[in-house]
């Protein structure tokens, strides 16, 4: 009996676990797609990781060349706990947010079309871990 009581115990305790992470980029995402707003349309992906510490999360990008976009990013509810980077395939910084108070979105257009890397990390001074949601929209 107390066997089958621990057993039925851990699998609340993860169902619950598992059900708070799944709300938490719930939210997160419904905060960046309250910035992905007309005249720009998602490219239909949500790119998501959670970060402990210092992890940095990669995510790949085709940028084509004359075309106008918007990169949305979060962590949380709140602006400025997350820091992404940009960088061209030679590991070339193009952006950072950091350089500009941590904004949570960065509109852009490449002259040609560019295949990118996008690193996100989380602000070590307001958090020391979470999901970080990012979208990247385009104009219709």
């Amino acid at each position: 009996m107390k066997k089958s009581a621990v057993i039925v115990l851990l699998i609340l305790a993860i169902n619950t676990l598992t059900n708070k992470s799944y709300g938490q980029i719930d939210s997160t995402l419904r905060l960046c797609q309250s910035h992905m707003n007309l005249p720009f349309i998602s490219d239909g992906q949500s790119y998501t990781a959670l970060l402990n510490g210092d992890e940095v999360a990669e995510f790949y990008a085709t940028f084509y060349g004359g075309s106008l976009y918007r990169l949305v990013a979060y962590t949380g509810n709140s602006e400025g706990n997350i820091i992404f980077s940009v960088y061209d395939q030679e590991r070339n910084l193009l952006y950072t947010n950091n350089d500009y108070e941590n904004t949570s979105n960065w509109d852009f257009e490449f002259d040609y079309t560019m295949d990118c890397i996008i690193e996100a990390k989380l602000d070590s001074k307001n958090l020391n871990s979470g999901i970080a949601v990012l979208l990247i929209g385009f104009q219709q």
